[in-house]
């Protein structure tokens, strides 16, 4: 029984990445001549060509045309960066997946972040929060509290964690935009939890900057979980009309 191009693909694909994995083929290095390549791997050349237009697309081969295909960087911040891609197209009904993960991920880079962040660099959270209107549009509030939660998160140091919780930050927009109008007092609620989270950063206690964390962010997905169907609906990256 023949087998599909499909999976003649995905087998191309397996073969690729166990060289990669294997260290035999490493990041920089130009991929041997589609032919020859071929040949070794026992696979056709169109499976080969396809596995490595499926490979290019989520970054892992560098395809240059006119010069050949080399391994792109492997590094862990740049694939995981690629995440953001994907959850893009995340469904409506998914949105409260996304909070509970960055409920989980957000309050332990932040507890890091505690023992990492100079005092200067918690001197410039107060002062991007002094910079805020006082009657700020919807759009600014969230575009203030994701930049205050970016650069708590940059402070863990760690790529994983920011390129993580950057991925997140797309999905979960839209649910904040939405919160902020239509729920009282979003500005004073937010920014009193926002220098709660300072107070806590500069006491460089991680367990209460955890918690701290924690109660600002479940504020989100809490409301969501109560927000009436059609407030939910707009939530999705493609809601319905009104």
């Amino acid at each position: 029984m023949a087998l599909s191009s499909t999976t003649l693909t995905d087998s191309a694909i397996s073969e690729l990445k166990q060289m990669i994995v294997s260290g035999e083929l490493v990041p920089g290095q130009r991929l041997p001549r589609e032919a020859d390549l071929a040949e070794r791997l026992g696979l056709s050349r169109n499976s080969l060509r396809e596995a490595v237009k499926g490979l290019s697309l989520v970054g892992v081969l560098d395809v240059r045309q006119g010069d050949g295909t080399y391994v792109a960087s492997l590094d862990s911040e740049s694939l995981i960066g690629r995440i953001g891609f994907v959850v893009d197209f995340h469904r409506d009904d998914e949105v409260l997946h996304y909070l509970q993960v960055r409920r989980i991920l957000e309050p332990a880079a932040s507890a890091i972040a505690s023992l990492r962040l100079t005092d200067a660099e918690i001197d410039a959270l107060d002062q991007h929060l002094d910079q805020l209107d006082p009657r700020p549009c919807v759009e600014d509030l969230v575009a203030s509290d994701l930049e205050f939660h970016r650069m708590i998160v940059a402070g863990s140091q760690n790529p994983v964690l920011i390129s993580l919780l950057d991925s997140l930050a797309g999905p979960i927009q839209r649910a904040r935009l939405w919160r902020g109008s239509t729920e009282e007092n979003a500005l004073s609620r937010t920014t009193d939890e926002h220098r709660a989270i300072v107070r806590a950063l500069r006491a460089r206690v991680p367990e209460v900057v955890s918690a701290a964390v924690t109660t600002h962010i479940f504020g989100v997905e809490h409301w969501l979980l109560f927000a009436p169907p059609d407030i939910r609906r707009r939530t999705s990256p493609t809601p319905e009309p009104a």
